[in-house]
């Protein structure tokens, strides 16, 4: 008697709230780009069909109150059948400091993976980074993770956590520096450790250059700078070049004006290029 009421109960609705928050897919896979999926994967690795069906749907129904993510823990507060909310837990293992010291090395060596972590994209071979150091940016079994539910159900993950981890992948979705922050350096640490690191690897290299290297300021070659270098400049036979007058323009950061509807830089292009076209048109 009492097991088959304690099935009811787990399978009972749970109580609708308003504001929650809702996954952004409304049907299909829940994580879009393919680090996201490979936190998912973990969790889907389990088979636990049932639970994970009914996570997804709490996940986009909204029955998530909250989400917090910091150092090693997600926290969330999950709406089920009861008054009370639970509360589940997401814990894994951040990386020491001797660990963020060789990772922040490596990473410096590579500007490419801050600009592409800067844009929203995790770069495609980090993975193969955190190998050379010996270390895992993602979990690949569930046994680097440390879950936990106030609900009654002992099964793990449930339902309340499966939603949980729907919605921290969609997290890395929108932003691939909370994975690292979960890992233990925030993306505000991380940024100002690389620029730091770049900047003392700049000063012990610096380009010794030769006067023949220098190039002229534009103040001294203001008669040239329009004009086609000669073949014995370019070291080899002149080539055809179109050169639009106004390129210079682009150059310039954007410029708050505009004149009817019309940016004042787009204003001046053809001022620039009557000034090549006619250079008489600029005597006075």
């Amino acid at each position: 008697m009492s097991d088959h009421w304690s099935g009811e109960r787990q399978f009972r609705k749970p109580i609708r709230v308003e504001g929650g928050l809702k996954a952004q897919s409304k049907r299909g896979e829940i994580g879009q780009t393919w680090w996201s999926r490979r936190f998912i994967e973990v969790l889907e690795s389990f088979g636990m069909g049932g639970r994970l069906t009914r996570g997804r749907n709490y996940a986009r129904q909204g029955q998530v109150l909250s989400l917090s993510l910091s150092t090693s823990m997600v926290i969330a507060l999950v709406q089920g059948s009861r008054d009370t909310p639970y509360r589940t837990r997401i814990a894994i293992k951040a990386f020491t400091a001797d660990e963020w010291r060789r990772i922040e090395h490596a990473l410096a060596g590579k500007a490419l993976y801050a600009a592409k972590l800067l844009a929203g994209e995790m770069p495609p071979d980090i993975e193969d980074l955190f190998a050379e150091l010996g270390l895992r940016l993602f979990p690949t079994s569930m046994r680097e993770l440390t879950m936990d539910c106030s609900c009654p159900d002992w099964e793990v993950p449930c339902k309340h956590l499966a939603a949980t981890c729907y919605l921290l992948a969609e997290s890395f979705d929108s932003d691939p520096f909370e994975i690292l922050a979960w890992r233990g350096r925030s993306r505000d640490d991380l940024l100002e450790r690389l620029r730091t690191l770049r900047a003392s690897k700049g000063d012990g290299k610096k380009v010794r250059t030769t006067a023949q290297d220098e190039a002229p300021p534009l103040t001294k070659c203001l008669d040239d700078f329009w004009r086609k270098q000669d073949s014995i400049a370019l070291g080899g036979p002149a080539e055809p070049l179109t050169v639009r007058p106004d390129a210079v323009l682009d150059q310039l950061d954007a410029v708050p004006i505009t004149v009817r509807r019309t940016n004042f830089v787009d204003l001046l292009r053809p001022v620039y290029r009557a000034m090549i076209e006619d250079p008489s048109a600029t005597d006075g």
